[in-house]
């Protein structure tokens, strides 16, 4: 849903070509916006998500917001443990470093993601690069799919 940009609008999407690349569904998107996306999900929570339950597979793309404005998200995205989190590349981080340990995949995303804009058009270059986070044996599987097709470089923790 989001992208960073502090003191301005959460209301940034993430491009079809990231959900091509994963070449997925999933069961649930937990941070969907009131307009329709590209996300390819069963279900979705478009309100409330820190408060409400998550099932299944989820797909995360959470505000990004000011200074840790993301950690409830992806201390509730490790909690799930079953998913795709998109986050900014902040490896200097707590969060950040805490996601990477946590979870089993980490896949750097190749260039910056330009985020879709509310009105259906893209965004300018961000100033950090993307990272892709997933926990469970699908999640694994999917990242590696979006490796080999050109997404970006997958890190798998042993």
């Amino acid at each position: 849903m989001s992208h960073e940009s502090i003191g301005k609008s959460d209301e940034w999407y993430t491009p079809a070509y990231i959900f091509k690349a994963l070449n997925t569904r999933f069961d649930l998107d937990v941070a969907h916006p009131e307009i329709e996306t590209h996300v390819p999900a069963n279900n979705i929570i478009t309100e409330n998500s820190l408060a409400s339950e998550w099932f299944g597979y989820v797909w995360m793309n959470p505000p990004f917001g000011g200074r840790n404005g993301i950690l409830p998200w992806v201390e509730k995205f490790i909690n799930h443990k079953n998913g795709i989190m998109l986050t900014p590349d902040r490896t200097s981080c707590g969060w950040w470093q805490n996601a990477a340990k946590e979870t089993c995949a980490v896949l750097f995303l190749d260039g910056k993601v330009k985020f879709i804009k509310p009105d259906g058009s893209v965004g300018a270059q961000p100033s950090n690069g993307t990272t892709l986070f997933g926990i469970g044996e699908k999640a694994i599987q999917d990242l590696k799919i979006a490796e080999s097709n050109g997404l970006g470089k997958l890190y798998i923790n042993t």
